[in-house]
């Protein structure tokens, strides 16, 4: 089960002015575990696959949905089989059509359902050359730098926003590649003068703020593991040196859906009896 939630998933689609996008919004999965809280099987419905045939790793829902803005109104006008729409695989609507009504009865209208009971955000990448992928959380969402932003109210399109989720700086780091910005922060450690007393070799969670700086440090560990396994003062020494280390940085603005955002980068050092540090980084 663990193998299948952590492999990288196939998108939903929606449908707006003509094009058809991917989306990384689960807005028919999230419907279907509100209305199953409590079920045990990876599958609650029947139509989501066969346990005899295996789950898709890459599409652990069993089904992909499609969505559809017709009239201002957010609309399911299909549930289809994984990897259907990509491979062109035949896409049968009578069987989407029964899927959809043993889900909602007869809310279904014309082969498809109004989501009246969604409201929220659906981003999806800008269909315009170049468009680089920021992020990705080695599972599903992904931003874009260019993306739509289309907000539901009870399943009615309120607002539409071209937004750009990359703000350059004037003088500040570059933060499009993260992998790079553990190699910024250990150059900035390692300028520190470290005391031998006091062993910070561990493993730290440095958040970038919404502003570009950095805003929190903090070990991998909960607090209660802090208490029970490190002396105090040496946990506080760490921390300070981190901080005094990287209080003058300034990274580009990462954002999401066009809000500036906070992210976590991880960074691993080893102190040696000299006080010398080295990125253990992986």
């Amino acid at each position: 089960m663990t193998d299948i939630f952590a492999s990288p998933q196939m998108p939903d689609y929606i449908i707006y002015k003509k094009d058809t996008i991917p989306t990384y919004n689960l807005i028919l999965e999230q419907y279907l575990q509100k209305q199953n809280p409590d079920e045990e099987k990876l599958f609650g419905l029947s139509f989501r696959g066969s346990e005899k045939l295996g789950v898709p790793l890459n599409c652990w829902r069993g089904y992909q949905a499609i969505y559809e803005v017709i009239d201002d109104k957010l609309y399911l006008t299909k549930i289809i089989s994984c990897g259907a729409l990509k491979d062109k695989t035949s896409i049968s609507a009578d069987d989407s059509t029964k899927k959809i009504k043993k889900i909602f009865g007869d809310k279904t209208r014309d082969n498809r359902v109004l989501i009246d009971w969604f409201s929220g955000i659906i981003n999806f990448p800008q269909k315009i050359k170049n468009n680089r992928q920021l992020r990705w959380d080695g599972v599903f969402y992904k931003i874009f730098e260019y993306e739509t932003v289309l907000e539901f109210s009870s399943g009615n399109l309120v607002r539409q926003e071209e937004v750009h989720n990359y703000q350059k700086v004037p003088k500040s780091i570059n933060r499009i590649d993260k992998d790079k910005i553990s190699d910024v922060l250990f150059k900035r450690l390692k300028k520190e003068k470290w005391q031998n007393e006091n062993d910070c070799s561990e493993r730290y969670l440095v958040t970038i703020g919404g502003n570009g700086k950095v805003s929190q440090i903090r070990m991998t560990y909960s607090e209660k593991e802090i208490e029970e396994f490190f002396e105090k003062e040496e946990y506080s020494y760490c921390i300070k040196k981190f901080e005094n280390a990287l209080k003058d940085l300034n990274f580009d603005i990462i954002k999401d859906k066009g809000k500036p955002m906070s992210e976590d980068v991880y960074i691993e050092i080893w102190q040696k009896e000299n006080g010398k540090l080295e990125n253990w980084t992986h």
